[in-house]
């Protein structure tokens, strides 16, 4: 199996955690979204939509979107419930992952992270900050309840909203206010097969 993404990347990050914490053997295929590398007619070819990650099955059959790829991978672990209302509610929180949080932590992170903070995306990168501070509340209120955001065992969804959290501070977000959050991230570090970003 092939991996292609940007292990800065939040998205390809957590594909990078999934295959660790299960030991899924695969090649690791860095591609420079800054230089070009998803819009190549060999990659759009894997993803048309040209974006990171995509995974290459042995096969040769492709998969794309960060969270579909981790479900796919974990589908039959005890990361992801054969209980349909426990997967819909992984998915529900893999859905607000990527409409209102993604969105705001992410963003700021690459005007920060990748893009340096240039001037002309100042004020985009301010505007990413409420929308960030809620998302981190309702996660917070969350895990004020339970230790993961499922309940009590690791799934995908905490890979899914785990992976940008992390590294929010990158983003402008201060996690000081969310102690819930915080520990929540030490659990998942404390994982044994963890690997860092």
């Amino acid at each position: 199996m092939k991996i292609f993404g940007d292990s800065r990347s939040g998205n390809c990050y957590k594909i990078k955690l999934l295959a660790a914490l299960l030991e899924i053997q695969h090649e690791w295929i860095h591609v420079d979204i800054l230089e070009g590398g998803t819009q190549t007619p060999e990659f759009l070819n894997k993803n048309p939509n040209g974006k990171i990650p995509v995974v290459e099955l042995a096969d040769g059959r492709c998969l794309s979107e960060s969270n579909a790829i981790i479900n796919f991978l974990a589908s039959g672990s005890a990361l992801v419930s054969s209980d349909p209302y426990e997967y819909a509610k992984v998915q529900q929180w893999q859905f607000f992952e990527q409409y209102s949080h993604e969105p705001f932590i992410a963003v700021a992170r690459f005007i920060a992270k990748y893009l340096g903070l240039p001037d002309d995306r100042r004020a985009e990168y301010e505007s990413k900050q409420e929308g960030g501070h809620k998302a981190l509340r309702i996660m917070e209120e969350q895990l004020q309840q339970t230790p993961y955001l499922t309940g009590g065992q690791l799934s995908t969804a905490d890979i899914s909203l785990y992976a940008y959290t992390h590294v929010a501070g990158e983003g402008g977000f201060d996690l000081q206010n969310y102690p819930a959050v915080r520990q929540w991230l030490n659990l998942i570090q404390s994982e044994p097969k963890y690997v860092a970003m």
